[in-house]
């Protein structure tokens, strides 16, 4: 009987956010894709999970209608991914990422698109945005991403990264990486 409660709220909530998903273009019109994601985010409880996560599912690459995503967090871009079974807590901001099957993120993360998004000219001022190095950060399979981290580079499969940890480079699978900058304190 649950699972057919979910099916049915998975529908009605594909139903309810297809109009705005369509008029982002499901996904291809970035601002309104933007506004689209933080309308969203601002819908409070249970319904608002169901609503977030099929508003994703019609306007990102691809979005599992299992997984989870908190009041106030969004997606700052539409090439991302979101495997099966995965949790985004409360107020996080996701750029250009891959976030594999059950990986666990806290609240207040930030998972940029790469550590060079401004780029400065020769005389020290900042360019804008477009002219930045935007990459995709892969996030792998059962992951643990603690509360207010920072992710500008990979985090291999079932890694832990530790509350408020900075991740510059890239961090191996099945570790726990600790600190800012995160380094790997351990083997899991």
């Amino acid at each position: 009987m649950k699972k057919w409660v979910k099916v049915c709220l998975n529908l009605f909530s594909l139903a309810a956010v297809a109009p705005l998903a369509a008029a982002a273009g499901f996904g291809r019109f970035v601002g309104v894709f933007q506004f689209g994601g933080q309308l969203c985010s601002l819908f409070p409880g249970l319904p608002g999970d169901y609503l977030r996560v099929a508003y994703y599912r019609l306007t990102l690459k691809r979005c599992s209608l299992e997984s989870r995503v908190s009041f106030g967090s969004f997606f700052a871009h539409p090439d991302a991914i979101v495997g099966s079974r995965v949790y985004i807590g409360a107020y996080c901001v996701l750029g250009r990422c891959s976030i594999g099957d059950r990986t666990q993120i806290a609240s207040h993360v930030q998972v940029l698109s790469g550590r060079h998004q401004h780029l400065r000219d020769p005389s020290g001022e900042i360019g804008s945005a477009a002219e930045g190095e935007f990459i995709s950060i892969d996030i792998g399979a059962d992951c643990w991403i603690g509360a207010s981290s920072i992710i500008m580079d990979s985090v291999g499969s079932g890694t832990t990264i530790g509350s408020g940890a900075v991740v510059v480079r890239a961090i191996e699978p099945r570790v726990v990486a600790v600190g800012n900058p995160a380094r790997v304190i351990r083997q899991q």
